[in-house]
């Protein structure tokens, strides 16, 4: 049973998440949260899987609450956080993605999305695709400096990596898929899930998402390309 908590100051949104999740096989709702406070209180005491977080909202945001919510966590693996965004490209979404969410779904998405958005992210993977995540990071990382609402996240050095593993990472921020980078570089699809596994733990990333975000703001990936 996957266990989700939803975060949204809005009413009518909230219900309707919950009467979806509820409906679909395999799922529960364990609560709700109006705000980023109550959903950081929320999420130590109800112990989610997955926390449905929406981002504006008055108070501590849902970048705020996601930051606090990883870190808060005193469990291995830590619930996986889904940003609900109004826009695809929403300034807040790239803090999000720094602050260690697992991916983001818009809000006028359809019940099969959202569903089949729960049922990913449960399992471990990211949202959506590496191409969408790589467009909207594109999209900041052209600005000279982070949005303003984004925690400054720390400097990642890739030394560490091997020359395979930073070439991985590369292609990842260049949004293909496990399956492309294993046709690019000859290896198994098997192989290059344990380069980026290894890349990730390397960098202390705890998502694919937030290893696209690296690969743009340590150069391996030029904006725009």
């Amino acid at each position: 049973m996957t266990r989700v908590l939803i975060v949204d100051d809005q009413f009518l949104i909230r219900a309707g998440l919950v009467g979806l999740l509820n409906a679909a096989p395999g799922v529960e709702v364990v609560g709700e949260a109006s705000d980023g406070e109550e959903a950081v209180r929320l999420a130590a005491s109800t112990r989610p899987d997955i926390v449905l977080m929406d981002i504006r909202m008055p108070g501590t945001n849902g970048i705020q609450a996601t930051e606090r919510i990883l870190a808060e966590a005193d469990r291995d693996p830590p619930p996986r956080v889904l940003v609900l965004t109004t826009f695809d490209l929403d300034e807040y979404v790239y803090g999000a993605l720094r602050a260690g969410a697992s991916g983001f779904l818009l809000k006028d998405s359809d019940p099969e999305r959202l569903l089949a958005a729960v049922a990913a992210v449960g399992g471990g993977d990211s949202l959506f695709a590496p191409s969408v995540t790589r467009r909207l990071v594109a999209a900041y990382a052209r600005q000279a400096t982070p949005c303003a609402t984004a925690a400054p996240g720390p400097r990642r050095d890739l030394g560490a990596l091997t020359s395979r593993e930073r070439e991985v990472l590369r292609l990842t921020g260049l949004g293909l898929s496990n399956a492309d980078i294993a046709g690019r570089l000859h290896i198994s699809t098997a192989t290059v899930k344990t380069h980026l596994n290894r890349t990730m733990s390397k960098l202390h990333l705890d998502s694919r998402a937030q290893a696209v975000v690296v690969a743009y703001e340590t150069g391996l990936v030029t904006p725009g390309r």
